[in-house]
């Protein structure tokens, strides 16, 4: 029985084979869907049951459990409902139109009758036909309550992040009718979206004095409606409405006349829009989507727009098309091939015609008309122009019930649930054809009956697998690697019902170690990764179950699993719980290394003698030369020497790491703070790897300076000419580089006499200090290896100051611009002598652009020590360089304190190396800005520079560029007060890190010459010609109202009396609209001083417009006026953009799965 059946079972005397035909057939006529019962009995096996007296109950009480168990497994969706579709993750536009689809009968049906002709794995899953009728078939018969759409995107040629792109409805539909017609290309389906969609219209133009008509044949998928007429603020009432205005006529008048090549002359005239043909789906599309050109954004339209339950478009046909086609002349500029010859005969027809569409329904014949649509599907966006949310209101043909279609989620709706779509949300809505029946499943082709089966056994197998994960464990495997020594970490997934040995066995092979270690050799420990710490051994646990030993089933667990290895001479040993996990590290003092740990299982019962007893075990060093450091806190170290002392006494935590060496040395006779041991412990706790990148090399690059080659200026009277602000700043960079560089020279010279002996000395320490060579160092990568060389640092060659040996992290983290007491300025007696024993650095990867150091160093070096032994892989002196400290975020901060020490670095933390000066006592890095009056970008980035403490202007001037320049303040972009050459940073002008200041080039000399004097910035508003002039600078003795009138009358020709200014709103340059100046701004205003309310103009590089009084304003006609409203949003915002929005990306479709393979459908 089931789905694999019996052909024929017998029980008794009696068949029941019509009985139970009619119960399911009673049944299914409660659920609306006898088709699908048909089906049902044409996939079920036949069945005959024939029973005795006594085995009559039997025999019905199976029949009805034979035939629940068809009419369940194949029909879900007749007790279910319909199946919803899951959304991606912005996939919604796309889940509407797909349940739209699939709910018209006449585009499934005709998608069924496609057949594929290759197989799934051959290249199906990159079919669009084949995965949307794969879809549909889901949608079907699926017991799901949604399902996944993510085969048919993929076979779109999208990705996971197409997911999170949200689209319009319409232009999908668009885009995927156009892939489907490329795939169903020679097939018979290849004009079908034509014969259900499409209608034709003519786009005309009549002349009125007469009569001649010059038009074209246009054919449409959908008709775009508009919400309001254009220019209007009044929306349509109604569909019909808006209908109407789509084809009323545009007279075509005064300067639009239209040349009639009849009359010989321009004429008056007509231009419109005519419907020839409706399709038979017609699809309305409400144009919600907007663009307001004042504000120049998108916008969406809630207007309330009714639309009726039955839609007759009659009216919009009036004569035979024969008769509309033969009045049609042909226009020689139509933009489609075949669409401007007007026979007859493309235009009759009959699309109800078509049997595998229509499927019988007589439109011509219906009593209202031919041209009449009932509302089928209703589009709804919900939302704004920026994002919403699509679903669709779609109508059932087997009760006239409406459904909402919400992805995963399918209701009903009422009425009034659709009268609530007239207005607000809607984004656009279809109308289709007025009947509509399911097609008969027994008229199913075999490769959708095929189809339907693989999809069951699909559905089925991931039934299965649903089960299987319910049941299943999945946690955290770590293993140390018996030949890498590092390591490693998976994921063990095994069922609840597998005991520990066939656990193990899984273990050892998902680790992949079969070539490795013995599988006997290895078993599974409770383990916890985050403490490094053993739990607990399972020893007599081998045939429970590991549901039974982790707790049952979970999402997580709050331990891990380790797969503990042993030689075959050693033995595995319990660990209990309650126990403590111990990292027993070797100390060769000899040679001066450290071995890696060894985990050691103890209890804190035990004494420190018993402890030894357990390391002799793993370690084979004798007990009793053995010296025991544990290591409580982060290198703090205390010599275990009680042997009657407990591990809890001696502090013992959850997990611990302990030092043990063991010779006959007469070091162990020495305090323990003044022994080798501790000297060389303390040298391997404070030694860390850096990984320290290079720069390309020493030389200094000008990119920033080619950028500015595109700014020139004019020297005035001087006979200079014509120069580039770009090859003066690179002169200026040319001198300060050949001075820094023969500063240097000059630097080394002095430091290569008193370095020559000390240089050799250290090479000669390091030699006998290091004792390897550097194949024996560990590498960068999961080495071998993990034994570091530690006789790096003698405690006598270091001044290890307290207050020196903490440093944060915020001390990197301060501004390179700045520069204070304790950064840069270290005095020559105080630095560290360069000991090659406390640095020692291996190139360890090199590449064309850069070269990756491997650094060894002892933390408690200063940053300064550091600089200098860098000196010689960077080839430039350590003041020519500068340290950034690379995050785990890829942040990059200076790292500038120079006396502080690297005790904020830790293992494997990166540092770059970038060529520059650093920064000195006093100086400060300052960027510099050109301030360009006039320009679309007023502000413009140029270099950054270095001012000193008591440097004057001029001084900072003659540095820069040249003496025809004034340097001002900078206020985010607003220009401020403008600086005198006399003045000096820190005495008269505040400075500070990350200063900006604006440079300004002068045509002539600075007419500023004192603290006094105010400089404003003016343009001349001309309403007459609705033009703004040119900035000009005034500059003013007094703050008077009086004085201001004088110098604008001076530069204007215009008389005092007659001037008229405002103070400009908003940051500089206070840009606004020529239609908004002459009215909105405050003209005139009744003061006698500028800093006073509500000027406040009380600082260099205000904005003052003005005008002449006398001046009539142009009057511009409406369209003029628009026209110009539209110029100036689009200069306005193009001027105020301060960030860059989120760029949409185009809707494509590849019909080959992938963008490499074929240009996309549309774009």
């Amino acid at each position: 029985s089931g789905s694999s059946g019996v052909e024929r079972l017998i029980y008794g005397d009696i068949s029941l084979e019509s009985r139970g035909r009619k119960f399911l057939l009673d049944c299914s006529a409660e659920c609306g869907k006898k088709s699908d019962v048909i089906k049902m009995i044409s996939l079920a096996p036949r069945v005959e049951l024939r029973c005795t007296t006594i085995g009559y109950l039997f025999a019905i009480f199976f029949f009805f459990y034979f035939a629940f168990y068809f009419y369940f497994f194949y029909f879900p969706p007749i007790l279910a409902g319909y199946v919803g579709l899951v959304n991606q993750a912005m996939t919604c536009y796309l889940n509407s139109l797909l349940q739209t689809l699939y709910m018209t009968p006449e585009f499934r049906n005709a998608l069924y009758k496609w057949e594929f002709d290759g197989t799934e794995e051959e290249g199906g899953c990159k079919s669009i036909p084949y995965q949307l009728q794969r879809l549909f078939v889901q949608l079907q018969t699926s017991w799901k309550r949604a399902v996944e759409t993510t085969d048919l995107t993929r076979s779109f040629g999208w990705d996971s992040s197409e997911a999170w792109q949200q689209h319009d409805v319409q232009e999908l539909c668009r885009v995927m009718f156009d892939a489907l017609e490329q795939k169903w290309k020679n097939t018979e389906q290849a004009d079908l979206i034509n014969q259900l969609y499409q209608g034709k219209l003519k786009d005309y133009v009549r002349c009125l004095d007469c009569g001649y008509e010059s038009s074209r044949l246009d054919t449409y998928l959908d008709i775009p409606l508009a919400i309001r007429p254009f220019g209007s603020n009044q929306a349509y009432c109604s569909v019909e409405e808006a209908l109407q205005a789509f084809v009323q006529p545009e007279t075509l008048d005064g300067i639009n006349q239209y040349y009639c090549e009849h009359c010989g002359k321009k004429c008056d005239a007509h231009k419109g829009l005519e419907f020839l043909h409706f399709p038979y789906l017609l699809s309305l599309q409400l144009k919600r989507f907007d663009f307001d050109y004042s504000t120049m954004h998108r916008i969406k339209l809630n207007d309330r727009m009714t639309f009726p339950e039955m839609l007759d478009l009659n009216s919009f046909i009036d004569a035979p098309e024969e008769e509309k086609c033969c009045q049609a002349d042909s226009c020689a500029d139509s933009g489609a091939e075949n669409e401007g010859s007007c026979h007859s005969d493309q235009m009759n027809t009959d699309f109800s015609g078509y049997d595998a569409v229509d499927e019988g329904i007589d439109l011509e014949n219906a009593t209202l008309g031919p041209w009449v649509y009932e509302l089928f599907s209703i589009m709804v966006h919900s939302g704004s122009a920026a994002g919403g949310h699509y679903y669709a209101y779609i109508k059932s043909f087997s009760d006239g019930q409406w459904f909402s279609f919400n992805d995963q989620h399918v209701s009903k709706v009422t009425q009034d649930d659709i009268r609530k779509t007239y207005g607000g949300t809607l984004g656009s809505r279809g109308y289709y054809s007025s009947t509509f029946k399911f097609m008969d499943i027994l008229e199913f082709t075999s490769h959708i009956q095929r189809l339907v089966l693989r999809e069951k056994e699909r559905e089925e197998d991931e039934r299965r697998q649903r089960e299987i994960e319910k049941n299943t464990c999945k946690i955290k495997l770590f293993c140390m690697h018996p030949v890498k020594n590092v390591m490693i970490e998976n994921r063990l997934v095994v069922h609840k019902d597998k005991n520990l040995q066939e656990a193990t066995t899984m273990a050892h092979k998902v680790l992949d170690l079969e070539e490795v270690v013995p599988r006997e050799h290895c078993r599974l420990v409770k383990y916890d990764d985050f403490h490094d710490s053993l739990e607990q051994s399972y020893e007599g646990e081998e045939d429970t179950p590991m549901g039974y030993l982790l707790g049952g089933v979970k999402s997580s667990y709050i331990f891990d699993l380790l797969l503990e290895t042993r030689h075959a001479d050693q033995h595995f040993r319990p660990y209990k719980p309650g126990g403590v996990t111990v990292k027993v590290h070797v100390v060769d003092l000899k040679n001066e290394t450290v071995s890696r740990g060894i985990s050691v299982r103890a209890y804190l019962n035990q004494t420190i003698g018993e402890f030894k007893q357990l390391i002799y075990q793993v370690t084979g060093l004798p007990v009793e030369t053995m010296r025991v450091v544990l290591e409580r806190y982060y290198n703090e170290l205390r010599l275990l020497s009680s042997p009657l002392k407990t591990l809890k006494a001696e502090d013992f935590l959850r997990s611990n790491k302990v030092f043990v060496e063991s010779s006959d040395s007469a070091d162990g006779q020495a305090p323990f703070h003044l022994s080798n041991l501790w000297r060389l412990l303390d040298r391997h706790g404070n030694t860390i790897r850096l990984l320290v990148s290079l720069p390309e090399s020493a030389a200094i690059h000008s990119s920033q300076i080619e950028a500015l080659k595109s700014s020139e200026w004019t020297a005035g009277g001087d006979g200079v000419g014509h120069q580039s602000v770009a090859a003066i700043l690179e002169e200026s960079t040319e001198r300060l580089r050949s001075l820094s560089l023969e500063q240097a020279r000059q630097n080394r010279d002095l430091d290569s006499s008193a370095s020559a002996g000390s240089r050799a000395d250290n090479e000669e320490d390091a030699e006998k200090g290091l004792g390897m060579d550097a194949e024996a160092l560990p590498l960068l990568e999961n080495g071998a290896s993990d034994s570091r060389p530690i006789g790096f640092l003698d405690a006598e060659h270091l001044e290890l100051q307290n207050e020196c040996g903490a440093s944060s992290v915020d001390s990197d983290r301060l501004s390179s611009s700045h520069s204070s007491d304790t950064l840069c300025n270290v005095a020559e007696g105080s630095l560290e002598p360069l000991s090659s024993s406390a640095f020692q650095s291996y190139r360890v990867h090199h590449e064309l652009k850069s070269t990756m150091l491997s650094v060894y160093v002892d933390k408690r070096m200063k940053l300064a020590t550091f600089k200098r032994h860098l000196e010689s892989d960077v080839g430039v002196p350590s003041s020519q360089f500068k340290v950034f400290r690379v995050y785990a975020s890829n942040q990059e901060f200076e790292s500038v304190r120079l006396n502080e020490t690297l005790s904020s670095f830790s293992d494997d933390n990166r540092v770059i190396i970038r060529l520059g000066r650093a920064l000195k006592k006093g100086e400060y890095m300052v960027k510099v800005f050109q301030l360009q009056l006039g320009e679309a970008e007023p502000c413009k980035y140029l270099l950054d520079t270095v001012f000193a403490k008591a440097m004057t202007v001029q001084q900072s001037k003659q540095e820069l560029v040249h003496l025809l320049l004034r340097l001002r303040k900078k206020t985010w972009k607003n220009p401020g007060t403008i600086f005198l050459d006399s003045q000096a940073y820190e005495d008269n002008i505040p400075i500070f890190s990350n200063w900006e200041v604006f440079l300004e080039l002068l045509d002539g000399p600075d007419r500023m010459t004192s603290m006094s004097q105010l400089a404003v910035l003016a343009r001349r508003w001309r309403p007459s010609l609705l033009i703004l002039e040119q900035f000009q600078e005034v500059v003013l003795e007094t703050n008077t109202v009086e004085e201001l009138k004088i110098q604008l009358s001076g530069i204007s020709g215009l008389s005092v009396e007659d001037i008229e200014f405002s103070k400009g709103r908003g940051t500089f340059p206070c840009d606004m609209s020529v239609l908004d100046i002459h009215h909105d701004l405050e003209w005139n205003p009744k003061v006698s001083t500028l800093n006073v309310w509500p000027l406040y103009i009380c600082d260099d590089g205000a904005v003052v417009f003005y005008r002449d009084r006398r001046e009539e304003l142009l009057e511009l006609p409406e369209e003029r006026r628009n026209e110009l409203q539209k110029r100036e949003n689009m200069r306005l915002q193009r001027t105020q953009v301060s960030c860059s929005p989120r760029k949409e990306k185009a809707l494509k479709i590849y019909v080959d799965g992938g963008p490499s393979r074929e240009a996309p459908i549309r774009d």
